[in-house]
C-alpha cells in the first residue's frame, strides 16, 4: 500500500499531542488503503514534549521522531520532516488540531482523482484570533502578493498534502532562510484549495505572539522579493530631485529679492526627515545583506540530537 507521512512540528505541545495523535488514529483507520507514518519533530522543547513521542513510538510502530539540539524553528521543522519521511504523499499538520484531520480524505481524493499535485488547506474565518492580529494578516497577504512572484493566498494553513516529486522539490531548495508558505506557492505544481472554519486550539497556547509574527512576515517579504530595496533607491531619486530644486529656489529668491533663508525648526525637521529615510534605508539594505551572510555560512539547517527513524529501519 501506499505510505503516506504525517510531519508535525513540535514545540512545547505536550499537552496536545495525546489529542493529536488519537484523532489521527482514528482517521488513518478510516482511511486504511493506505500505510501512515506519523513523524513528530521536537523544535528543541522544553517540556514533555519528546517523552510523549516516544511513548507513542513504543506503542505504535508507526510513531517516528526527531529531536533538535535546540529550537531551529518552525520552518527547520519542516524541512527535517520532510527531509526524514519515506511517503508517497508528504502531510504537514499542526499538533494542536488546528488543521483538522477530517479533511485528510477529501485532500486525497483531490490529489489521486482530481489530479491535483498537492491539496492545501486556507481559513475562511479568524473566529477567535484577537481582531488587530487577524488585520495585519491580511495586510500582510495583500503586500507580498503585490512585491512577489509567489502565489500565497490569504488564510493560507501550512496544513497541506502533497506528491513526493513536490516534497523533493522543495528538499532541494536547501536556503537557510526558509519561508515555507512562499516556497510553496513559487515552486507552482497545481494545488486545490479547501476551505475551512478556524478551529480553537485543543490544549496549550500559541507559540506565536504579534512580535513573532511580524518578524515571520519581514522573512517572508525579504525572502521573496526585492521591492524594499527598490522603495530605498526611489526615496534616495525623490529626495535628491527636491534638494536640486530646493537650491535653486533659494538661489533665485535671494539674487532676486535679497531674501535670506532662515528658520532653524523647520532645517532640524527636514533634517530628521531625511536621516531618518537614511537609516530606514540602510536598515532594508541590512536586512538583505544579513541573509546573504548567513546563507554563506552555509550552516545546516537543523541539528539532530535524538530520533528513533533509524532504528526502526533497521528493524
Amino acid at each position: 500500500m501506499e505510505l503516506i507521512s504525517v510531519i508535525v512540528p513540535c514545540y512545547n505541545e505536550e499537552e496536545a499531542i495525546p489529542f493529536f495523535y488519537k484523532e489521527m488514529d482514528r482517521v488513518s483507520k478510516l482511511m486504511n488503503e493506505f500505510d501512515f507514518e506519523f513523524i513528530f519533530v521536537d523544535d528543541g522543547s522544553k517540556d514533555s514534549t519528546l517523552e510523549i513521542a516516544k511513548k507513542l513510538a513504543q506503542q505504535d510502530g508507526r510513531v517516528k521522531y526527531i529531536s533538535f539540539s535546540r529550537n531551529f524553528g518552525k520552518e527547520a521543522a519542516i524541512y527535517a520532516g520532510f527531509d526524514l519521511s519515506n511517503g508517497d504523499y508528504c502531510v504537514l499538520m499542526d499538533a494542536d488540531l488546528q488543521d483538522p484531520p477530517a479533511l485528510l480524505p477529501e485532500m486525497m481524493n483531490a490529489i489521486q482523482n482530481e489530479g491535483y499535485d498537492s491539496a492545501a488547506t486556507r481559513r475562511v474565518t479568524r473566529k477567535g484570533e484577537p481582531p488587530i492580529r487577524s488585520f495585519f494578516a491580511r495586510q500582510f497577504y495583500k503586500i507580498i502578493n503585490q512585491i512577489s512572484d509567489a502565489d500565497i493566498v490569504d488564510g493560507a494553513r501550512d496544513y497541506r498534502l502533497m506528491t513526493r516529486k513536490m516534497v523533493d522539490t522543495i528538499l532541494d531548495m536547501k536556503e537557510y532562510n526558509r519561508f515555507s508558505k512562499g516556497i510553496f506557492g513559487w515552486i507552482g505544481y497545481d494545488t486545490k484549495w479547501i476551505e475551512f472554519e478556524n478551529v480553537e486550539r485543543v490544549a496549550g497556547e500559541t507559540k506565536w505572539s504579534f512580535w513573532k509574527l511580524f518578524k515571520y512576515s519581514l522573512e517572508g517579504i525579504t525572502a521573496f522579493s526585492v521591492v524594499p530595496l527598490q522603495i530605498a533607491s526611489i526615496f534616495g531619486i525623490i529626495f535628491s530631485l527636491i534638494a536640486f530644486i530646493m537650491i535653486v529656489v533659494i538661489i533665485i529668491r535671494t539674487l532676486i529679492f535679497g531674501d535670506p533663508v532662515s528658520g532653524w525648526p523647520s532645517l532640524v525637521c527636514i533634517i530628521m526627515l531625511i536621516g531618518g529615510i537614511q537609516l530606514l534605508s540602510i536598515g532594508i539594505l541590512g536586512q538583505y545583506l544579513s541573509k546573504t551572510y548567513l546563507e554563506t555560512k552555509r550552516r545546516p539547517i537543523y541539528i539532530e540530537k535524538e530520533t528513533n527513524i533509524g532504528v526502526q529501519d533497521e528493524e
